[in-house]
């Protein structure tokens, strides 16, 4: 029994002789004075240690000797490694860290712009399936685009109208490269399509304010539209309705290294003309074909070539009441073709990313004007437009850290036109040669900046200018930022105004951009507060249709507010949005004698968008609506030299109530070789009497309005898709 007790006192002597010998570290942990909690503190290759409390105080004893090394540790901070000496005293150690800066926590600037293409952000808007899922969208991104805040609902005329601007000023790009013939070619009164397929792209950022130094020739805007990669697998697609005829096939290799495709597509309105009671006359409806290719490489280095091409024809005859005494009806008919190529190339090369790219792209407009006299024609002219217009731009960014960015490159617009009108003949060419130097500023994960300049040289106007850009962003609170945003932007005028040999120069735009955004999970608010200043605007003369820049002493300003809410969350299973934008704009520029609101700005745009699919019935149900209040109309013409006002007054307010319904008969069948979505979309369901603006007589004795060319439109449509299961798309809606 002795020599157990011995054993036992021994053994507890030997147990207790380290917690004699253990010492004690402790300390405070600071982030800019302020102690920080949470922050792992460990003896380096040992268990020892401990975590700061609310305070930033920590406290831990342990029984390591000699030179050991303190780490302290949180993923909101940068790691910092102590080296320190244990003998038999206690220490005291302080630390003050650093925040640790990387991608997914970093402050975004958001001032003037919706981003749909990446993917951390929670504001992710207008995504491919957002977009064929709108009501009333008509699966077309312009359109899909009316239902953000800053954009006008103008009817007459293709186009995005934003923030008190004109169709013209505002531009879009593919994979970085200048499009410049995005939409279809028109008539007056009846606005042109999207030439181009929303499935093609895989994101997009449109921004109706100061945007990036990268892009320029936009005085309100740019659609940036990012294409996508390499397909999922290969695939066929189908899709049949009452309108069209499109088919479409992609091959992936086997390596998953290249990929190729084609589509072919026709349009007819004819037979749903013959259904549907249209307010146009069409002599003969719009009909089209289009088709496009592409090929796709990934290079062994990890570059990515992309090439795609489309051409579409467009045909259409519209006859209406003559204004005149002479006649009874005016004929108005086009005929028009547009080809389009892009090639980009995009390759990193260590801590530098090379982005280049060309664009190619071919107008023919040819539209003939006549007046009838019991259905003989009396007169006539014809208006025809042959343009060339080639797009050139390499751009080269270092990273500096993981948010921080410098990025500078060039650009080269060259546009070559023959046009004709009324006998009136016109060759127009023009090279725009552009430098750009760009930087992002990552100060912490709550404060950045991105500061940017851009210079341009016209052949054409034969003058320089330089545009200077800034944006900050901040981070309020947890879910709150605040973006700042000031810019200068500068246009050449269009060019069907260029019929003299006035000497002209650049339209300019100055853009102030307040931002507040609040996001969280399922849910985003914004508010934008916007002023624009114009100058150099041109001023025309000339008949109403056929106007001629004079000089660039006009003017102009718009102003407003803009609130935006997304919400995913609140509703089960459904997904809305609501917008309002509120709008302040004058305008003296082309003809108008005076600073005027433009005739296509409204003072009040409200929107709501609204999205349910429901599993068991296979089905997803989309509903939207817009309201806008009456636009101004004005009747201008030339009087001996000086514009006048003959004719003026306010349109009545616009509404849209629009509905849509897809319905996905193969949901559930695993052994299903084809996805199918069935298609029912009514636009303006409540048959609304909407008008767009007037035309008036040679005299201003007559008028007549301008009005869709269908109040409500009905469409039907079935697409197939052979080899992707586009289910879960289909089905989670980005809900």
């Amino acid at each position: 029994m002795k020599t157990f007790s011995k054993f036992i006192t021994l053994f507890l002597l030997l147990m207790l002789l380290p917690l004699c010998a253990q010492i004690k570290i402790s300390g405070k942990i600071t982030y800019k004075n302020k102690g920080i909690p949470n922050i792992s503190i460990t003896l380096k290759d040992t268990y020892d240690g401990a975590t700061s409390d609310k305070d930033g105080n920590y406290s831990f004893e342990t029984s390591e000797k000699g030179n050991q090394t303190l780490v302290f540790t949180n993923s909101k901070y940068e790691e910092v490694q102590k080296p320190i000496v244990l003998n038999d005293e206690n220490i005291t150690v302080n630390v003050d860290l650093k925040e640790q800066i990387n991608e997914i926590d970093a402050v975004v600037i958001s001032a003037g712009s919706i981003d749909a293409s990446d993917k951390k952000r929670a504001t992710a808007l207008l995504t491919p399936i957002d977009i064929y899922t709108t009501a009333g969208a008509d699966g077309q991104i312009s359109s899909a685009l009316n239902y953000l805040p800053g954009v006008q609902k103008v009817g007459e005329s293709e186009g995005l109208f934003v923030r008190g601007g004109t169709g013209a000023e505002t531009k879009i790009f593919m994979d970085g490269s200048l499009i410049n013939n995005y939409f279809s070619n028109s008539v007056p009164g009846i606005a042109g399509r999207d030439r181009f397929n929303t499935s093609l792209f895989k994101g997009n950022v449109f921004s109706s304010g100061g945007y990036s130094a990268l892009y320029g020739q936009a005085l309100s805007g740019v659609l940036i539209l990012e294409s996508v990669d390499l397909p999922e697998t290969t695939s066929y697609d189908v899709g049949i309705s009452p309108i069209f005829l499109t088919g479409s096939y992609q091959k992936l290799s086997n390596s998953k290294t290249y990929s190729y495709g084609a589509s072919l597509g026709y349009s007819n309105l004819k037979f749903i003309q013959k259904i549907l009671n249209f307010n146009t006359d069409f002599e003969k409806a719009p009909e089209s074909i289009n088709g496009d290719a592409n090929f796709r490489i990934k290079t062994k280095s990890g570059g990515f070539f992309k090439y795609y091409a489309n051409f579409d024809s467009n045909k259409l005859s519209v006859l209406s009441e003559s204004l005149e005494p002479d006649s009874d009806q005016n004929k108005v008919s086009l005929k028009g073709s547009n080809i389009f190529q892009n090639l980009s190339f995009k390759q990193k090369f260590g801590r530098y990313l090379l982005n280049v790219g060309t664009s190619y792209a071919y107008n023919k407009s040819d539209v003939q004007f006549s007046t009838l006299l019991n259905n003989v024609p009396k007169s006539s002219f014809a208006s025809n437009t042959l343009g060339n217009y080639l797009n050139a731009k390499a751009v080269v960014e270092r990273k500096i850290n993981k948010i921080s960015a410098l990025r500078g490159g060039f650009e080269f617009n060259n546009a070559n036109e023959n046009s004709q009108y009324d006998g009136f003949h016109k060759k127009y060419s023009d090279l725009i040669s552009s430098g750009f130097l760009e930087t992002d500023l990552g100060f912490s994960n709550n404060f950045s900046a991105k500061v940017g300049v851009r210079a341009e040289n016209s052949s054409y106007l034969k003058h320089w200018n330089f545009a200077p850009r800034v944006a900050f962003a901040y981070r309020l609170a947890k879910n709150y930022t605040t973006s700042l945003a000031y810019g200068i932007f500068y246009q050449n005028p269009e060019s069907k105004y260029l019929n003299s040999s006035a000497p002209l120069t650049f339209q300019k735009a100055e853009h102030y951009i307040f931002q507040v955004q609040r996001n969280t999970e399922g849910r985003n608010l914004r508010f934008e507060a916007f002023y624009k200043k114009y100058d150099q605007l041109i001023k025309t003369s000339g008949e109403q249709n056929f106007q001629t820049a004079i000089n660039n002493q006009g003017n102009g300003y718009a102003k407003g507010l803009e609130l935006f809410w997304r919400d995913r969350k609140s509703i089960k299973n459904i997904d809305y949005w609501v917008t309002y934008s509120y709008l302040d704009s004058k305008r003296d520029f082309q003809n108008y004698p005076i600073s005027l609101m433009p005739s296509f700005a409204a003072k009040h745009t409200f929107n709501i968008v609204a999205k349910k699919f429901v599993t068991k019935w296979k089905t997803g149900f989309n509903m939207s609506y817009t309201y806008s209040s009456g636009r101004p109309y004005y009747d201008i013409v030339d009087n001996n030299g000086q514009n006048i006002i003959r004719h003026e007054g306010t349109l009545k307010n616009y509404s849209g109530l629009n509905f849509s319904l897809n319905y996905l008969p193969n949901l559930g069948k695993k052994d299903s070789k084809a996805f199918t979505v069935l298609v029912l979309s009514i636009s303006n369901i409540l048959g609304q009497k909407n008008v767009y603006g007037y035309n008036f007589s040679n005299d201003g004795m007559r008028s007549s309005a301008v009005v869709p060319p269908v109040n409500t439109f009905v469409f039907i449509g079935a697409f197939i898709s052979f080899g992707v299961d586009k289910t879960t798309d289909a089905i989670n809606n980005n809900l």
